[in-house]
Order: C-alpha cells, then sequence, then structure tokens
C-alpha cells in the first residue's frame, strides 16, 4: 500500500493486488489489479466501513476524482470508499494490441474471456479478504457496474452489506440480440428528440453525411471518417449535456471554400476526442458478450440493424445516429482495433459462456439493494430493468425521468443520498 494525499479535506491510499487471471488456474497467469482507497481526513480511516465502486463499461477505468464532489462527497461522509480498475481497465494490466501481441489467438481468446463481470467479482472477494478479512463491505454499481452488483448478489452477497445501483440493472435471461433490438427503438427516439430540439441539426448531419459519400476525409490519426463512423455519435444522446455538445460540434463542422463547403479540421477533432473506441478496445470486444450466457452473441447490434432500415443512411432519407451499438467494421476502420480484429470475430462467436447470475439466489437474496432506474435510459431498456426488479429480493427501485444515463456523474449527491436514505431506512427497522 502506498499513501498518498492529493485532494483538499481527503486521504488516499494506492492498493496493489496480484491475483488469478483464470481463477480455476491459480497457480497460472497472474494480473495486477489496482484500487485508490479514500477516506475523508477529519474521520479515522479504521472505524469507517468500506464502499467499493464498480465503474460503467465495460472497459473503463474508476474514477479518477480533481476533488471531493458529487457522489463522492456524500459517500465519504460514512464510507472509506475503494475505486476499483476493474481487471483489464486503467493500472489494472491494461487491454491493447501490443500487450496482447505476444499470445496466440487461442491464448487472447481465453485471456480477454476471464474480464466479464464473473471475475470482475471474483478479483472484489480476493481483495475484500485481503482489505477486510471477514468483514462485508458495501457496493456500487453505475451502468455495467450494476451487472458487477447483481453477479455480486448471485454468487457471494455474504461479502456485502447493502448495495447500490445506479442506471445498470440487466436483464437476468435475456441476450444480447433482444437487448439491442430493444435499444434500437430507444436510440430512434432520441433521434426524433434531438432534431426536434435543434431544427438546424438535421440539415447539418445530412449536408456531412452526403459529403462523406463524395470524398475520402482522414481524421487526424489517418483512419477515415466515414458515415457509419459518424453516425456512432449518437452515442452522446444517451447521455445529459451530451445533445448539446453534439449539436456543438455539427454547427461548426463546415467551412466555407473555392470548392464549396468543406469540413472544418476543428470538427475532425472533435469526432476522434468524442468517439474513444481506439483508447478503450476492451470496450468494443467485450460489449456484446457482457450479456452473454451460454450462447454466442455473432454481432448482434449488426445483424439486428437490418430491421431498423431508418439507421442505413441514403442521400434520399434524413441521417439518424446509432448508439453505444458496436459493429465488426469497427475493427477495420478504428486504428487501435485493428490488431484485435481476428479476436473480435472470436468473441462474437464464442458460445461457451458461463451463467452470470443465478436467479434461483436473487430470488431469496438477502442484501438490501437500492437502485436509481431511468425511465427514459438510452442504454438500459427500462421493461427489462423491471423484469429483473421482479425477480430480485430485497430491492427497492427509485423511478425517475429527471436523469439519462450518466445521472450519478451529473447529480451524483443527491442520487447517492437518495439511495442511501432507502435502504436505510430498511435497515433501521
Amino acid at each position: 500500500m502506498t499513501n498518498q494525499a492529493y485532494l483538499a479535506g481527503v486521504e488516499t491510499a494506492e492498493h496493489r493486488f496480484s491475483l488469478p487471471l483464470d481463477y480455476a488456474d491459480p497457480e497460472g497467469t497472474h494480473i495486477e489489479v489496482f484500487a485508490r482507497e479514500l477516506w475523508a481526513a477529519d474521520k479515522m480511516r479504521e472505524s469507517l466501513p468500506m464502499l467499493v465502486f464498480f465503474q460503467g463499461g465495460p472497459g473503463f477505468g474508476a474514477l479518477r476524482p480533481a476533488s471531493r464532489a458529487g457522489w463522492l462527497d456524500r459517500a465519504l461522509e460514512e464510507f472509506r470508499v475503494l475505486l476499483l480498475d476493474q481487471r483489464g481497465t486503467g493500472l489494472s494490466t491494461p487491454i491493447h494490441g501490443a500487450a496482447l501481441s505476444a499470445m496466440d489467438a487461442k491464448q487472447q481468446l481465453h485471456y480477454l474471456s476471464q474480464h466479464r463481470a464473473d471475475n470482475i467479482v471474483r478479483d472484489a472477494e480476493a481483495i475484500r479478504h485481503q482489505l477486510l478479512g471477514e468483514r462485508p463491505w458495501s457496493i456500487l454499481g453505475q451502468s455495467f457496474g450494476g451487472f458487477c452488483v447483481l453477479r455480486y448478489l448471485s454468487v457471494a452477497h455474504q461479502g456485502v452489506t447493502e448495495a447500490y445501483i445506479t442506471g445498470g440493472i440487466p436483464s437476468l435471461v435475456r441476450q444480447a440480440e433482444e437487448v439491442y433490438r430493444a435499444t434500437y427503438q430507444r436510440v430512434a427516439v432520441k433521434n426524433r428528440a434531438f432534431f426536434a430540439r435543434f431544427p438546424k441539426a438535421q440539415a447539418l448531419a445530412d449536408e456531412i453525411a452526403a459529403y462523406l459519400c463524395a470524398h475520402e476525409v482522414r481524421l487526424p490519426d489517418g483512419a477515415r471518417l466515414t458515415v457509419e463512423r459518424f453516425q456512432l455519435l449518437g452515442i452522446h444522446l444517451g447521455v445529459e449535456e451530451g445533445a448539446e455538445a453534439l449539436y456543438y460540434l455539427l454547427e461548426q463542422a463546415l467551412l466555407p471554400s473555392t470548392e464549396g463547403r468543406v469540413l472544418n479540421p476543428v470538427f475532425l477533432h472533435g469526432v476522434m476526442q468524442m468517439l474513444d473506441y481506439d483508447t478503450n478496445p476492451l470496450y468494443t470486444l467485450l460489449h456484446e458478450p457482457i450479456y452473454n450466457q451460454g450462447q454466442a452473441s455473432r454481432w448482434a447490434a449488426h445483424r439486428v440493424r437490418g430491421e431498423f432500415p431508418e439507421f442505413d443512411y441514403r442521400p434520399d432519407r434524413p441521417l439518424r445516429f446509432t448508439g453505444e451499438m458496436v459493429y465488426p467494421w469497427m475493427t477495420e476502420q478504428f486504428q487501435g482495433l485493428k490488431p484485435l480484429a481476428p479476436l473480435a470475430d472470436a468473441l462474437a462467436n464464442k458460445s461457451d459462456w458461463p451463467p452470470l447470475y443465478d436467479p434461483a439466489q436473487l430470488a431469496k437474496n438477502p442484501v438490501p439493494v437500492a437502485a436509481a432506474v431511468y425511465t427514459e435510459d438510452m442504454f438500459v431498456e427500462y421493461a427489462f430493468s423491471e423484469e429483473t426488479i421482479d425477480q430480485v429480493a430485497n430491492l427497492v427501485a427509485w423511478r425517475t425521468s429527471e436523469y439519462e444515463h450518466n445521472g450519478l456523474k451529473m447529480d451524483g449527491f443527491r442520487i447517492l443520498d437518495r439511495l442511501i436514505d432507502l435502504n436505510r431506512r430498511r435497515l433501521l427497522r
């Protein structure tokens, strides 16, 4: 453990753990998992219970806080907080092309297959025992972190005092194909709202798409900007302040020239900044496998897209943005994904995925769970969340249309305070 102090009023410590890549082979390859612990400077660390945070994703490192603010501020009132870099992210033996280059195809597939919620929870349990012994802790999961929470309650509920979920209640049984069929419908609704709110946006998007069809446009990293890559910017329609950011990008996209309007270099740089698939390859590689239980996804979003022709751009109809879905062509168009194309296909066609959840255990779950469920969430189908709520004992849901998927980031103090209050009322009975 290494102590640090860099936030006003907050003490921190860094932890690094050597853990098995494959828990079925504990003496085999080990990886390093990093976690940052924080606690209020005016409180005695040893007297505080611990709350571990499961980040959204998959494939993103934990929050790097710049201040005591938002949900973290509320949590530090009564917890010490453990910000866990899930395996393969942040400082936890990160996944990238160079790191996998020494492995053959079979080894790469096995390696990546160990990076789902099941092993993230195994890591958390190993870390809990090292830090706390047999004492349980509390858990908070945002988005994909909510998947991890339900996995935790399925297999290791004895390690948890109370649980919180924000924007991340998945179906326990539905496959990726069903998930993305519902998601396309939600993305279509967000598109209609976006173009109604910003009347100039449709003409701008259509002109940009037509330009990309007529010209070979290169991004600053040398990759070609295609219409389908441009459409991926729709992922921002599912987060608060995302629609504004997308519109402001569009409004400065075109510049006058002697040959007509051309694309602004500022726009091209903005496209790269707003699409981080190059820097977070695990997101693309495992985005569909996080749903798989005994079945291959086979690029589910790509297959289902054919049922929604409005997302296939043609000059005679308005452009529609897509959402968080991943597609096989992304491994050709994103420079950081190109070396991983065979691995992405292997993961998409892998069918022997083990179960993630135990519905029988969740039906008798003894741990108090409070969840913020965003009824207008573009990324998580509300109807599927309701199905799961009905199947998990001791789960109380706060349903609200006030927030988009990133509510915890935008108004975290209020959201976590509300959820803690919901759990406390039951714990004090």
